[in-house]
């Protein structure tokens, strides 16, 4: 089996026997292109099975050059995929990675956040050019009334960007107030919208915009999904608008929420939850961004406060 029938293969079975997402598709088959042209230039031979420990190092070595520890992760997760795969299917004796000790440091860099002050600031300016809209059916009124949707629906679920802009009509229950969200590797997860505004807000721009039966709850003009780039882009926009000094994305909105609900006391796990990360590891990166509420949290949680106890 030469490379190029190996990576074809591969692809095959993740995107129909694994049913793994567009996304994470194109992160494989851009990876394992690489590597490929990687080999040719290197002028090894074709055949998956004589590629071993000395052509994986190199072109580890090689992203180094270039790329972050975490883009360079990214590409030995792909590659160990492609090869686990490979032994499964016997068209390769054993993994080179099984005799290889691959450990990538990553720099630990922690999320950033916006303040609350600043969401609220956001929030204002937007309903604020919502009120001030003269003209409820003109087509900027359809779309202000969208972008504020969208807000919500990031800042109510702390939801990933791609999550939102894949949500169908199907998956948002606004008489029962709850969304379901697919999230990576077709994780499902259910998140109630307990805000009395948000829902109204979400009902308003359902009325506007579902008219006929989208496959889709939030569209572009055209009638199609909403980008993630679209909703990156508006975001920068009203933030500009707005005032503030950052530009806030749809993953600091995420990030946002993670850390103000840890910091009114939330139970990490249900930030697990919530967040649909598949370790807790992952979400206790954000204890670590305001370790000043700690101790506000321990003064005002920790039952050794229930001992009253005179010194003598």
């Amino acid at each position: 089996m030469t490379v190029a029938e190996a990576i074809e293969a591969f692809l095959f079975h993740c995107r129909y026997e694994k049913n793994l997402s567009p996304k994470t598709l194109r992160a494989y088959a851009t990876d394992l292109g690489q590597f490929a042209r990687f080999l040719v230039s290197l002028g090894e031979p074709c055949q998956i099975a004589e590629v071993g420990k000395e052509e994986l190092r190199a072109f580890i070595k090689a992203q180094y050059e270039h790329l972050a520890p975490k883009s360079v992760k990214r590409k030995v997760a792909t590659l160990k995929a492609l090869f686990g795969y490979l032994e499964r299917e016997d068209a390769v004796a054993v993994s080179p990675f099984r005799k290889m000790a691959v450990r990538i440091k990553e720099e630990r860099r922690l999320p950033r956040t916006v303040p609350l002050s600043e969401l609220k600031r956001l929030f204002t300016h937007l309903y604020q050019l919502k009120q001030a809209c003269a003209d409820s059916a003109s087509p900027e009124y359809h779309t202000l009334l969208r972008d504020i949707a969208v807000l919500e629906v990031l800042f109510a679920t702390g939801a990933r960007v791609s999550e939102v802009c894949h949500l169908t009509v199907e998956d948002v229950d606004l008489r029962k107030g709850w969304i379901r969200i697919m999230g990576k590797g077709g994780r499902e997860r259910v998140i109630y919208l307990c805000n009395v505004e948000t829902l109204s807000l979400l009902r308003d721009y359902r009325a506007i915009a579902h008219t006929s039966t989208p496959a889709y709850f939030f569209r572009n003009q055209r009638g199609g999904r909403l980008s993630e780039q679209s909703v990156r882009a508006m975001l920068s926009k009203y933030t500009s608008g707005a005032g503030l000094q950052r530009s806030v994305t749809p993953h600091m909105v995420r990030h946002s929420v993670a850390t103000l609900l840890l910091e009114e006391g939330m139970d990490i796990r249900y930030i697990q939850q919530l967040l649909g990360h598949t370790s807790i590891t992952t979400t206790q990166i954000y204890t670590e961004v305001h370790p000043p509420n700690q101790r506000r949290l321990l003064a005002r949680k920790h039952p050794r406060r229930r001992f009253h106890l005179s010194p003598k």
